[in-house]
């Protein structure tokens, strides 16, 4: 069959992270769509200027007649990201959702790219078992409901071997890995799929790794560094004044050389299955702990657990692609409102495979606000008063106490 486009066909603009997947589908759109073919990639982090190129070369290598990447890091974490350090979001209590916080702006791009390049359609290369065809989707659907997805993989059910097959017998280029892992890489992480995630048994190899290959058999002495936050926001390390997305990018560099941030999730997926995804997200899981722990010197109690309360449903939502739902809105105007005094330096240790908070400081300090110093010597209260305190607090066990006792005279 021809892969030349049909005369005057509008074009198709696929959702492109050069992957196998999305590989695959620019020599296969065009040969069974007869349409031209756009890249677009949205950069969410990870991609420098040599991979920008590679991912461009690879691109028209494959048959695209145009190739284009938006740099959406700063919205990225104006969207996302900063809701997720200000909730301390993480899904199982272990993974940042590295990697599907960022499809719902992704989604947003490629359909404001579909109506600049003049085209009502946009493909993408999700699979039917995984979470990125219903984020994808569900923001497509909401942002645009007028545009034509196609998404052959899924539907297709195209394997990877099929589809290395595919580029290989066409001599056209095979991204690195081939089919053997599966990577997505963005500001908040990389994921990692691979034959090892497939069972709830063992790792991937120490080879499989993308940022922090070789932090344990060839360990790296240890460091000190500081971050500092202004509002809840990322602003500056080791002394220096940054904006949040280059706070985020050094640390990523810096926290991987001690395989800061790896690991293994396994959790529910968005469809009802259980999945697992092996990720490295060093410099979320440096900024989830460092800006938790300021967090516990600057805010009172009820202020922690309310904003703890929703901070779970909303990486929920985040999680399952719902980002644009107006309860979100709702959530993110409390997080901003809690984070009015989560201004501070925070003082960390890293040694191989670990992350050790040494300290805190804050002008916002509820700590060095208290004459008292804990366990040493009481400050706005007397002796009596702790006595008092002591016997009203537990008022309500003696009641219960006693109403059993009650109960059991009355038999």
């Amino acid at each position: 069959m021809s892969t030349a486009p049909a005369q005057g066909a509008k074009p198709i603009v696929l959702a492109y992270s050069g992957g196998l997947d999305t590989s695959f589908l620019v020599p296969w759109l065009a040969e069974n769509h007869q349409r031209p073919i756009i890249t677009v990639v949205v950069d969410t982090g990870g991609i420098d200027a040599k991979a920008a190129a590679t991912l461009q070369q690879r691109a028209l290598a494959l048959g695209a007649v145009e190739h284009h990447m938006v740099d959406a890091r700063a919205d990225y974490f104006e969207q996302v990201l900063r809701f997720l350090i200000m909730g301390n979001v993480r899904r199982g209590n272990l993974y940042p959702l590295s990697v599907g916080a960022e499809r719902v702006m992704q989604a947003q791009t490629i359909a404001r790219m579909a109506r600049k390049l003049g085209t009502n359609s946009i493909a993408h290369g999700c699979t039917a078992a995984g979470n990125d065809q219903v984020r994808f989707e569900v923001a497509l659907r909401t942002l645009a409901p007028e545009l034509e997805i196609i998404a052959p993989v899924r539907d297709k059910a195209f394997k990877r071997q099929e589809e290395l097959a595919y580029l290989e017998a066409r001599n056209l280029p095979v991204p690195p890995y081939g089919a053997a892992y599966s990577t997505n890489r963005g500001l908040w992480g990389v994921s990692i799929g691979g034959k090892e995630t497939l069972t709830s048994r063992g790792s991937i190899p120490d080879e499989a790794w993308v940022l922090s290959r070789n932090a344990f058999t060839n360990p790296a002495a240890p460091e000190h560094h500081t971050v500092r936050f202004e509002q809840g926001r990322p602003a500056g390390l080791d002394g220096k004044k940054l904006d949040p997305v280059a706070v985020i990018e050094q640390l990523e560099a810096i926290g991987a050389r001690f395989g800061i941030g790896r690991g293994i999730h396994l959790g529910d997926t968005i469809i009802g299955t259980k999945g697992r995804v092996a990720f490295e997200a060093p410099a979320a899981d440096i900024l989830l702990n460092t800006h938790r722990e300021l967090e516990k010197l600057v805010l009172t109690p009820r202020q922690q657990r309310i904003k703890e309360s929703v901070a779970q449903p909303y990486g929920d939502l985040v999680h399952e692609g719902q980002l644009l739902d107006p309860v979100c809105r709702d959530i993110e105007a409390l997080m901003l409102s809690s984070q009015a005094r989560v201004t501070g330096e925070v003082h960390f240790l890293l040694r191989p495979g670990s992350l050790f908070i040494e300290g805190v400081e804050s002008p916002y300090s509820l700590m060095a606000a208290s004459k008292g110093v804990y366990g040493e010597a009481a400050g706005e209260w007397t002796a009596t008063d702790a006595l008092g305190f002591s016997k009203i607090v537990s008022l309500t066990g003696v009641f219960y106490t006693r109403a059993g006792e009650l109960a059991q005279k009355d038999r």
